[in-house]
């Protein structure tokens, strides 16, 4: 203490460095991994560039776009109603990085094997550098094939999926990109849409909207997917914010959201009075035409939950690396190392098995049987992988104690954030809902199921067990044990692709996931497992 300046009480020691800036994608084997598995090897330059970006720029101007909120402007200085909502400068630096990289378009702009794959691993790196962004990054991309089937809203489709943003509130000719929104819910329905009251009465080759939504997503967006009652019933609708002729749409937002976490993003409530729409699909089939953007936007949900899982364990592993307690790292004391690895092996599982789905997606148009299996697997893996990520993110701030739990740590922002996606898409018992009917009433998708598990048969012995258990409940679960059939299929699903590819993470996964050697909270790995390769994929560097 005596060479130390005047007035410096102590030294600071013993603290981990700074963790940007990273490289997200070289620090990731299981992602590299797994985009190679599913055939996108040949993206694999750009979701490296995109990589870098996120651990460092991205990274940081997240903390700046969630600490400055959304604020909305209902009226201009002259009273004129604008209905505009102001973002923090780092919230357009980064939708602008996320559309020019393809996070919310490279599937449609750049068609072709694995480009599906691809622009899920973009998502996924986006999302851990910042999640609310994603909100209308997903949603922009989950729209666009449903437009493209509309010939009159073709240009809007291609603008979505151009690799350009313009955040400015003008009519779409004037813009070589757009984002776009949605609003499905009202307050009387939530998820029971059909219960929705909105009106659409037809005027010429288009509809007048009356109604509300209770929650109307990212309303600074171009255009809105919104479900309403038609004189055939309830359908959807392209709802622009600005018409033609430049004039604002005859809407209202009300107020936003004060939420517990998203904070970069804005979510509002919204009347529509009077307000002018197009029908996308057939008047009365607004449910069908909107289920194909709802396992894209499924699949983004487990994408995203992934992320945070990866985010929230690289921060761990970091600290856990150079800090030290009781004369050692803490990544050397053997109940830490239960605990990372534990995470690892969850984080890897989650990751795998998205991708895998992102996979099938891709197939999907060509491929019945990955259609099948792409429609039931975002809902099982939503489920699944979802509820894991607050317990998750929790876990991983107890890794850096109370350093986990201050702003200056990334940690609070993601464990607000993680509870969002069991939420948005259709909360839990939706999605096991989902599974049942899906099983109950849509051929080939059973088969879909019985393929996909078989495709690992033979490969452990407690991994078959399971799956012949798990066959025999699949025949005859009813709704009130729904939720534990749905949890069974994710680990059954993510064990398969583990397995498949031969991961030395997989024989631990079926040991304590399937086959029951694990406790209820992270950190309960058997103690004889051998932690070290698992730990060692987790964080190469």
């Amino acid at each position: 203490m005596d060479d130390l300046p005047s007035f410096e009480t102590h030294r600071v020691d013993n603290q981990p460095p700074p963790f940007e800036p990273r490289d997200l994608w070289a620090d990731d084997l299981a992602l590299r991994e797994a985009v190679a598995r599913e055939g996108a090897s040949a993206f694999a330059s750009r979701l490296a560039a995109y990589g870098a970006l996120a651990g460092d720029e991205l990274y940081r101007l997240g903390f700046d776009a969630n600490r400055d909120r959304p604020r909305l402007r209902t009226h201009d200085r002259h009273g004129r109603r604008i209905d505009t909502v102001e973002f923090h400068p780092a919230y357009h630096r980064l939708m602008e990085a996320a559309k020019a990289h393809g996070v919310a378009g490279l599937s449609w702009h750049e068609p072709g094997p694995g480009a599906h794959v691809a622009r899920a691993a973009l998502s996924y790196l986006h999302h851990q550098a910042e999640a609310g962004t994603s909100c209308p990054l997903t949603m922009t991309h989950a729209a666009v094939p449903v437009l493209q089937r509309e010939p009159r809203l073709a240009h809007w489709a291609a603008k979505a999926a151009a690799p350009h943003y313009d955040p400015r509130d003008i009519p779409i000719a004037d813009k070589a990109g757009i984002t776009l929104g949605m609003g499905m819910t009202e307050k009387q329905g939530g998820s029971d849409v059909r219960a929705n009251t909105t009106m659409a009465t037809p005027r010429g080759d288009a509809y007048v909207l009356v109604g509300h939504k209770w929650f109307f997503s990212a309303p600074m967006c171009d255009g809105f997917l919104v479900l309403a009652q038609a004189p055939a019933g309830l359908s959807c609708f392209l709802m622009p914010r600005r018409l033609d002729d430049g004039d604002r749409n005859a809407f209202r937002l009300m107020r936003l959201k004060d939420k517990l976490g998203d904070g970069s993003n804005a979510s509002s409530e919204v009347e529509f009075t009077g307000a002018h729409a197009w029908r996308v699909g057939e008047e009365g089939r607004g449910v069908a035409t909107i289920i194909e953007m709802v396992m894209l936007t499924r699949l983004d949900c487990m994408l995203g939950s992934a992320a945070e899982m990866r985010m929230a364990l690289a921060q761990a592993l970091h600290h856990a690396h150079h800090r030290r307690a009781f004369g050692k790292p803490l990544v050397a004391h053997a109940l830490m190392r239960n605990v990372l690895a534990d995470l690892a092996l969850e984080a890897e599982a989650a990751l795998v098995f998205a991708l895998r789905v992102a996979r099938a997606v891709d197939a999907a148009p060509h491929d019945a049987r990955e259609a099948a299996f792409a429609r039931i697997a975002t809902a099982a893996g939503k489920y699944w992988i979802c509820k894991r990520a607050p317990a998750f993110v929790n876990e991983a701030q107890e890794c850096l104690g109370g350093a986990g739990y201050v702003e200056d740590s990334i940690l609070p922002r993601l464990y607000r954030q993680a509870p969002l996606n069991s939420i948005w898409e259709g909360s839990g018992n939706i999605q096991c809902l989902d599974v049942l009917r899906a099983l109950a009433r849509e051929p080939g998708v059973l088969d879909a199921i019985n393929r996909e598990l078989a495709s690992a048969a033979g490969t452990d012995a407690a991994y078959d067990a399971f799956v012949d258990r798990l066959r025999a409940a699949l025949a005859s679960t009813g709704e009130a044990g729904a939720r534990r059939l749905v949890e069974r299929l994710a680990l059954a699903l993510q064990a398969a692709v583990l397995l498949r590819a031969g991961s030395p993470l997989a024989s631990l996964f079926v040991r304590s996931r399937l086959a029951g050697e694990h406790g209820l909270a992270f950190g309960t790995l058997p103690e004889d497992a051998d932690v070290e390769p698992v730990l060692a994929r987790a964080w190469p560097a």
